[in-house]
């Protein structure tokens, strides 16, 4: 990318890339900018530090993600839309590896308020809504769904649930089953 091409969104993207193909840690500024073909110093105009850089990774995930649920669990309800919902999580993770790490960082209180970030939640409220849940469990569901969602691709992603069978794919099933029955077996009180 030629030096008078470099625009903040231009460094996010060239970011993501980097932390993709060569893995998140490697993410710093100064491998920014040897891959970009500029000085350190040139980025400081788009990026304040690592830290912007990285949350910058973050924003632009999560608007990712967000576009791709929604194009995944349009017109879906209930297990349909779960499914959906959690298969695009999981293709988001596989093919981008580093941009799914920045997911799974703590976000700064801005990227919690970041356009994306609302886009990502009201989506998964509307996923959850397909459900007889009450709204005063909504919290809880979503803390379910993500915990068992990015755990199951945390360990598969470490290998520690690839070495036996039966193939992990069941249990990812398996999973999205549980999380079906438990979003299904909730009354209107919010009790099993």
């Amino acid at each position: 990318m030629a030096r008078a091409n470099l625009t903040s969104a231009a460094v996010i993207a060239a970011a993501a890339e980097l932390a993709d193909r060569d893995g998140f840690d490697t993410l710093t500024l100064s491998a920014l900018a040897r891959g970009l073909g500029v000085q350190t110093a040139s980025l400081y105009s788009h990026v304040r530090d690592r830290a912007a850089l990285i949350e910058g990774v973050h924003r632009l995930a999560l608007g990712e993600l967000a576009d791709r649920i929604a194009l995944a669990i349009g017109g879906r309800s209930g297990r349909d839309a779960l499914t959906a919902f959690a298969d695009t999580h999981r293709d988001y993770a596989r093919q981008f590896p580093g941009r799914w790490t920045a997911l799974q960082r703590p976000a700064s209180a801005a990227t919690v308020r970041s356009e994306p970030a609302g886009r990502l939640a009201a989506l998964t409220l509307a996923m959850l809504r397909g459900y007889p849940l009450p709204e005063t469990e909504l919290v809880h569901a979503t803390r379910l769904l993500a915990a068992t969602v990015n755990g199951f691709l945390a360990l598969q992603a470490n290998g520690s649930i690839t070495h036996r069978q039966p193939a992990t794919e069941d249990s990812w099933q398996w999973a999205l089953d549980a999380l079906d029955t438990v979003f299904r077996s909730r009354d209107t009180e919010g009790k099993p």
